[in-house]
């Protein structure tokens, strides 16, 4: 009679191969090529980096199968979008959205300048033209 711990070893091992097995059929076989032209299309729809590589992975595409990382193609091909600047610029925009509608919100006036401020040091640190 095999011991305890010999049974659920053997059970661990069983539930690690159907995993693998899962995983082999989710994933998709892409070519190189195909895979960053995928990513340019991603990124034309507006996508960062990070982005794109989540829903790569939901469409059963793995970014690590290939040579390239993703921000690599996007730089290459003069698409990459730093995605912290880009966060700060869409709340910097909702913020300017809000204070048109309520023009004596004195928090949110503060939070722009902030925000503003945050948008500049970034610019700053990547060496991007402080506009």
């Amino acid at each position: 009679m095999p011991k305890k711990s010999e049974e659920k070893t053997t059970k661990k091992e069983e539930k690690a191969t159907k995993i693998d097995e899962a995983k082999e059929k989710k994933t998709k076989k892409v070519s190189q090529k195909d895979f960053e032209k995928k990513v340019l299309d991603l990124a034309e729809s507006g996508l960062t980096a990070e982005k794109i590589g989540e829903k790569l992975r939901l469409e059963g595409i793995h970014p690590n199968d290939f040579d390239k990382k993703i921000s690599k193609i996007l730089k290459d091909n003069g698409k990459y979008i730093d995605p912290e600047l880009k966060n700060v610029e869409g709340k910097l925009e909702r913020i300017e959205v809000h204070l048109k509608k309520n023009k004596q919100d004195k928090r949110a006036i503060r939070e722009k300048s902030r925000i503003f401020s945050q948008r500049r040091k970034i610019k700053k640190y990547l060496k991007m033209p402080l506009k």
